[in-house]
C-alpha cells in the first residue's frame, strides 16, 4: 500500500506542473496590458514601463513562470497585481466561505442521494420510484444557477423564509451561518444529489439481484438487513467514483452559485482575478484546487480499499 501510495503521489506531480502552466500560458495570451491596468488610464508610457520593470513582465514567459513556481514551493504565492495583497491572505479571507459552501453540500449530496437510492432500490419500478426518477431528471436538466435564482425568488423574497444574499461567518453567528448556507448549497447540490440518487438505486438493485444475497434472504434476513448490511457496501466502489468526481465539479460550480447569492469565496476571487488579469491571484487559486483534486482523486482511490478487499490485497 505505501509503495502505491507512492506511485500515486509521483503521478501527481506532472498534473500540479501542468496546470498552473497552461494556466499562465492562456493569461499570457489574453487580450490587454496588465501593467496598462496597474498604471492606470491616464499613466504615461515611461510609468507603464516603470510597472513592467518591477513586475518583471518583460521577461520570458517560461522565466516568469518557473520564478512563480520556485516561490509557491516555499508557500509565498506573491502578491496580487491589483491590490498589492499576499495572494495567501486574499485565499485565506474567501476560502472559509467556498468551504462551508462545499462541505454543505456535499452532506446534503450524500445525504439526500444515498437516501433516495435506497428507497428507489426497495420497489424497483415501483410508484416511489417512478417518482424519483422524475424529480432526479428534473434536477440533472435544471441549470445550477437557474435553480438558485428561483430559490431566491420563491423562499427568499416571496416567502421570506430565509436570507436571499450574503454570508454570515460560523463565528459571528452560527444560526444565521446555517441559515445564510442552505438555499446555495441546495442549488449546487441538486445535481449531483440526482445523479448519486440514480447510481445508488442501479447498484442496489444489481445487487441485490446477486446470489449471496438471494441466499440470505431465503435465510429470512429482512430488507433492511439485505440493503443496508450486505448491499450497500458492496455498491459503494461506483459511488464513491461518482461523488468524487462530483466534488471536483462542486468547485467550479461554485463560483457561479457564488455570484447568484453574493458569497464572495474563493470562486468570486477567481473571477475577479480572471477579470483584472491578476495572474498571481489567478495561479494561487489554481495551484490550491489543483492540489484539492489530486487529494480527492487520492482518497477516493484509498476507499477502493476499504469497499472491496480485493482491491486492497493487490495494492
Amino acid at each position: 500500500m505505501t509503495r502505491w501510495l507512492g506511485v500515486r503521489l509521483l503521478n501527481a506531480i506532472p498534473v500540479l506542473v501542468i496546470v498552473p502552466l497552461l494556466v499562465f500560458v492562456l493569461m499570457d495570451l489574453a487580450p490587454g496590458d496588465v501593467a496598462t491596468s496597474i498604471a492606470g488610464e491616464n499613466a504615461t508610457a515611461e510609468e507603464v514601463e516603470a510597472v513592467r520593470d518591477r513586475l518583471g513582465l518583460d521577461d520570458p514567459l517560461l522565466v516568469r513562470f518557473g520564478r512563480w513556481a520556485a516561490d509557491a514551493v516555499q508557500g509565498d504565492l506573491g502578491e496580487s497585481l491589483v491590490t498589492g495583497e499576499p495572494v495567501t491572505r486574499a485565499i485565506g479571507r474567501s476560502l472559509p466561505v467556498t468551504l462551508s459552501l462545499a462541505a454543505f453540500s456535499v452532506v446534503l449530496t450524500v445525504v439526500i442521494g444515498v437516501l433516495a437510492g435506497v428507497l428507489s432500490a426497495r420497489r424497483p419500478n415501483g410508484v416511489l420510484d417512478r417518482a424519483i426518477a422524475v424529480v432526479a431528471a428534473l434536477a440533472v436538466a435544471i441549470p445550477s444557477f437557474w435553480l438558485g435564482l428561483i430559490l431566491v425568488l420563491v423562499v427568499a423574497i416571496n416567502w421570506q423564509w430565509l436570507p436571499a444574499l450574503g454570508y454570515v461567518s460560523f463565528a459571528d453567528d452560527p444560526w444565521e451561518w446555517f441559515r445564510s448556507l442552505i438555499l446555495p448549497s441546495i442549488a449546487l447540490s441538486a445535481l449531483p444529489a440526482a445523479e448519486m440518487a440514480r447510481q445508488t438505486r442501479g447498484a442496489l438493485v444489481d445487487e441485490l439481484g446477486k446470489d449471496y444475497v438471494l441466499a440470505a434472504r431465503a435465510r429470512g434476513l429482512s430488507q433492511r438487513a439485505l440493503l443496508f448490511k450486505h448491499s450497500l457496501k458492496n455498491a459503494g466502489v461506483p459511488l464513491v467514483t461518482i461523488l468524487g468526481f462530483r466534488l471536483a465539479q462542486l468547485l467550479g460550480g461554485a463560483a457561479i452559485i457564488e455570484a447568484v447569492f453574493a458569497l464572495h469565496g474563493v470562486g468570486q476571487l477567481t473571477i475577479e482575478a480572471a477579470a483584472s488579469q491578476d495572474v498571481p491571484t489567478l495561479l494561487g487559486v489554481v495551484a490550491l484546487t489543483t492540489v484539492t483534486i489530486v487529494a480527492i482523486n487520492l482518497l477516493v482511490d484509498l476507499s477502493y480499499g476499504y469497499f472491496n478487499p480485493r482491491v486492497r490485497k493487490s495494492a
